[in-house]
C-alpha cells in the first residue's frame, strides 16, 4: 500500500480548497494510505471519511510567520514535521505558503511534488503582494523532484517564470465530483431568477484576478442592446466594496445580484441559464467544468482557452452576451472521459496501479 503525504494550508472556502476536496473523494484507499496535513481548524467542504485518510492538525500561528523568510533559510532552520514517517509521495498542495513546502520537502519520502494551481507568470506581473512572496519562496522550487500543473496552459509560463527546465510537469486538471453537484443541485432553496430573463451567473473570488470588474463594463455595454437579462455572482471578496460602487456607477443595480458564498452553489446555478467569466488570467477554472456538468452554456472570455482545452472562448464577449439565448433545453453533462483521464494521470503520477 501507497503511503501518501498531502500539505495544505487550510479548508475554506476556495478554489485550491475544493480541488484537494475532490482528490480525497477520488483517491482508491484500497491501494493507499493518505496522511493530510492542515494548518488550520474546520472546513468549509464536506471532507470525505475513511480509515485511510488521517487528517492531522498543526499549529496555525507558526505559519504566517514563515511567509517572509527566505526559503533556503528556513529550509535550513525547520525539522521534519512528520516526525519521521516514510511516504513514497510527499505533496506540497498549496504551492503558494512556506509551511507546505517546508513540510513536503522536509519529509522522509522518496517523491517530492508540488501541485502548480494559477499562471505564474502573469500572477507575477498582474500582483505585487505575490511578487514579494514568490521573492521569498522562490528558492524552494529546485527543490522538488516534479511538478503537477492543473492545465498544460499553465507550464511554458512556470518554466519561464522559475527558470526550471529539466524536471517533469504533469498536466493534471481538476476532477469535478458531479455526483456532488447532481445530488446537491435539487436541494430546496429560497431563490428564483425571473423566468422571463435571461438569467447569467458566475461563481468565485471577487479579486482583481477573477475580472468581475471587466464583466460590469461588459454588461454596462450589453444593457444598451437588451434590458432582459439579471447576472447573478455567488462568492465573496475583498474587491466587493470595489465591484458594489462600479455596479452602481454603470447603473446596474437593477441587472446584477452578489449572492455572497453558498455552501451549495449547485442549486443556484442550475436554475440559471448560462454561465459567464471573464477572469484575467486563470490556472484552470473548476467553475467552468461545474457549468458544463450543469449543462450551462459558457460564455468565457477567449484568453481563458489555454486553461480549458476543447471548450470556447469568446474574443467580443459583449457580442456574445448581447445575443446569447435561453437553451432550449439543458443536458446535464457527467464529464466521464474528463474525469477518467484525469484519474489516470493521477494514479501515473502517484504509483499507483
Amino acid at each position: 500500500m501507497k503511503q501518501i503525504a498531502i500539505f495544505q494550508s487550510d479548508l475554506r472556502v476556495g478554489g485550491i480548497q475544493k480541488a484537494l476536496i475532490n482528490i480525497l473523494r477520488e483517491i482508491d484507499y484500497n491501494e493507499c494510505q493518505v496522511d493530510l496535513y492542515l494548518y488550520d481548524e474546520g472546513s468549509f467542504f464536506d471532507m470525505p471519511s475513511h480509515e485511510h485518510l488521517r487528517i492531522i492538525r498543526l499549529n496555525p500561528r507558526a505559519a504566517a510567520v514563515k511567509r517572509f523568510i527566505y526559503f533556503d533559510l528556513l529550509y535550513a532552520l525547520s525539522g521534519d514535521i512528520t516526525r519521521g514517517r516514510e511516504y513514497d509521495v510527499a505533496i506540497d498542495f498549496n504551492s503558494y505558503q512556506n509551511e507546505c513546502a517546508v513540510g513536503a520537502l522536509k519529509s522522509r519520502a522518496r517523491k517530492k511534488i508540488m501541485w502548480i494551481h494559477n499562471d505564474m507568470e502573469i500572477k507575477l506581473r498582474n500582483e505585487p503582494k505575490y511578487r514579494v512572496l514568490w521573492h521569498f519562496f522562490k528558492g524552494k522550487l529546485r527543490r522538488y523532484d516534479e511538478f503537477a500543473a492543473v492545465s498544460p496552459g499553465i507550464v511554458d509560463g512556470f518554466r519561464r517564470a522559475s527558470g526550471i527546465r529539466d524536471k517533469a510537469i504533469t498536466p493534471i486538471p481538476n476532477h469535478i465530483d458531479t455526483g456532488e453537484i447532481f445530488r446537491k443541485k435539487d436541494l430546496p432553496v429560497d431563490f428564483r431568477p425571473n423566468p422571463h430573463k435571461l438569467n447569467l451567473c458566475s461563481v468565485g473570488r471577487i479579486c482583481h484576478q477573477k475580472g468581475y470588474d471587466l464583466l460590469m463594463g461588459y454588461l454596462a455595454e450589453v444593457r444598451k442592446r437588451r434590458d432582459d437579462f439579471h447576472f447573478y455572482l455567488i462568492g465573496d471578496g475583498p474587491g466587493r466594496a470595489a465591484l458594489e460602487r462600479q455596479i452602481s456607477a454603470l447603473g446596474l443595480r437593477d441587472f446584477v445580484t452578489l449572492l455572497g458564498n453558498q455552501q451549495n452553489p449547485f442549486c443556484y446555478m442550475d436554475k440559471m441559464d448560462a454561465f459567464t467569466l471573464t477572469s484575467r488570467y486563470e490556472g484552470q477554472g473548476m467553475v467552468i467544468r461545474e457549468a458544463q456538468a450543469l449543462g450551462l452554456p459558457l460564455y468565457i472570455s477567449k484568453n481563458l482557452e489555454p486553461y480549458n482545452p476543447g471548450i470556447q472562448g469568446y474574443a467580443d464577449m459583449v457580442e456574445a452576451l448581447s445575443n446569447a439565448q435561453k437553451p432550449a433545453q439543458k443536458r446535464y453533462n457527467d464529464l466521464a472521459d474528463y474525469n477518467a483521464a484525469i484519474t489516470r494521470d493521477l494514479k501515473r503520477l502517484l504509483g499507483l496501479s
